[in-house]
């Protein structure tokens, strides 16, 4: 780690430095209270085997690691949770802590820290394990230990309640650490997504540790069972790394937002679901008002700076469901589902674009110059709007009715959002007899 960017925990704001020492100083503690219980050679021999299997686990799968930690954002769960989460029912919480230290280590080493991650996040997660993994064997302790058979319904429950017990500590501490920050991994405010983590991650997570379950109900009885969880976890890995090169193929490099082919494409299903519904929809058309002349008088990397910034805004002035997305260049697109039919759904469209550019004419960006650092203000947006289905039943017609109304906003003076009135769409002809 670099001297100064090492210290990247003091740059947070306060209340998420708090924060984070108050959660590892936690886990520093529940581990000493614990760690008085006397250990037997049995014990710690399945924490050394336990630690191998993982440190086995991770150099088969390292490339796909490295790869998935650089294209995560800030929900990222690896799937190291098999052998800590087989270590938290298994072992006691002293030994599952020593288990779970060490192969955070080792990750250290062999993933995140190749993939620059900061130090202060990679102790701060595996304090946030060492606590899920406590409150999971306190929850089996409780029911009983591991199921032995198919008549020992109270430990399975228990087990299941372990899982979502374990889920929902590391989520509610990673939470706590990026409330506290106040911004997202974009940079915008935060929102549930951030918080929570998604849907498919936080299901990730929940079959990564019932496969640990099931690795410790294996290492209990039969020990030999345990190399057959290899095979399913790697392949694991690959699937999961699929996903995300998908994600980041569909994703603009600069500003996060869709890219135009991805879209075109989701926005062309989104019409598609509203005209079987029965409601309508908008597109917005956005562009920057006069953007060559940041770019020449900043350079492209201030140029760049401002089209994150913008897409930030544009992205926290729309609902979840509405797909933001970056059209090339300085342009932007807004498709908004589930409007009114007609002038209601007109109006709300512009409400939506006045905001839109309200939030871009209020925006100062921040930018490193050759000249040092300066602040960019006096953007502004020209907005063209049109409706599903008066302006088209299609993409491509809606796309070229809100393109013309973005061009009559730029000959109207800029900084305007221009809503395409009614259109009749005619009807199909009949073939003539």
């Amino acid at each position: 780690m670099d001297a100064a960017p090492g210290w990247a925990l003091w740059r947070l704001p306060v209340p998420a430095v708090a924060a984070v020492i108050a959660v590892e100083a936690a886990a520093i503690g529940v581990v000493v209270l614990a760690g008085r219980a006397p250990l037997s050679s049995a014990q710690i021999g399945l924490a050394v085997f336990l630690t191998l299997l993982s440190i086995v686990h991770t150099e088969l799968a390292t490339g796909i690691e490295r790869v998935r930690r650089r294209t995560a954002e800030t929900s990222y769960f690896d799937l190291s949770s098999v052998w800590t989460f087989a270590a938290a029912l298994l072992l006691p919480p002293a030994l599952a802590a020593a288990v779970i230290v060490a192969v955070y280590a080792h990750l250290w080493q062999r993933v995140w820290r190749p993939a620059k991650v900061p130090l202060y996040r990679h102790v701060y997660t595996t304090a946030t394990v060492v606590l899920a993994a406590v409150a999971a064997h306190t929850v089996v302790t409780f029911a009983g230990g591991l199921p032995h058979g198919p008549e020992d319904l109270g430990s399975v429950v228990g087990v299941a309640v372990a899982v979502l017990l374990y889920v929902a500590v590391n989520t509610a501490l990673v939470a706590l650490a990026i409330s506290m920050s106040g911004v997202s991994s974009g940079g915008s405010a935060v929102g549930l997504k951030d918080l929570l983590g998604r849907w498919d991650d936080n299901a990730l997570e929940v079959a990564t540790l019932c496969m640990g379950a099931l690795a410790a109900v294996a290492l209990g009885s039969a020990p030999g069972l345990i190399a057959l969880a290899l095979p399913p976890i790697l392949v694991l890995h690959r699937a999961v790394l699929v996903r995300q090169l998908e994600e980041v193929a569909s994703t603009d490099s600069k500003t996060g937002l869709l890219n135009a082919a991805a879209w075109q494409l989701q926005a062309g299903r989104s019409v598609r679901r509203m005209q079987r519904m029965g409601v309508g929809a908008g597109v917005l058309i956005l562009d920057l008002d006069h953007f060559k002349g940041v770019n020449d008088a900043h350079g492209h990397l201030a140029g760049d700076d401002v089209l994150s910034a913008v897409a930030g805004e544009l992205r926290a002035g729309v609902r979840d469901n509405d797909l933001v997305g970056r059209f090339g260049g300085e342009e932007f697109v807004v498709m908004l589902p589930d409007l009114p039919i007609g002038a209601a759904g007109r109006a709300e469209l512009r409400m939506v674009g006045e905001r839109l550019r309200e939030r871009v004419e209020r925006l100062d960006v921040a930018v490193d110059t050759p000249d040092g650092m300066l602040t960019i203000t006096g953007l502004s947006v020209s907005i063209g709007g049109a409706t599903v289905p008066a302006d088209g039943t299609v993409l491509e017609q809606v796309l070229k009715t809100a393109d013309a109304s973005l061009y009559a906003a730029k000959r109207g003076g800029r900084n305007l959002v221009q809503i395409a009135g009614p259109v009749e769409i005619p009807a199909a002809r009949k073939p003539t007899p």
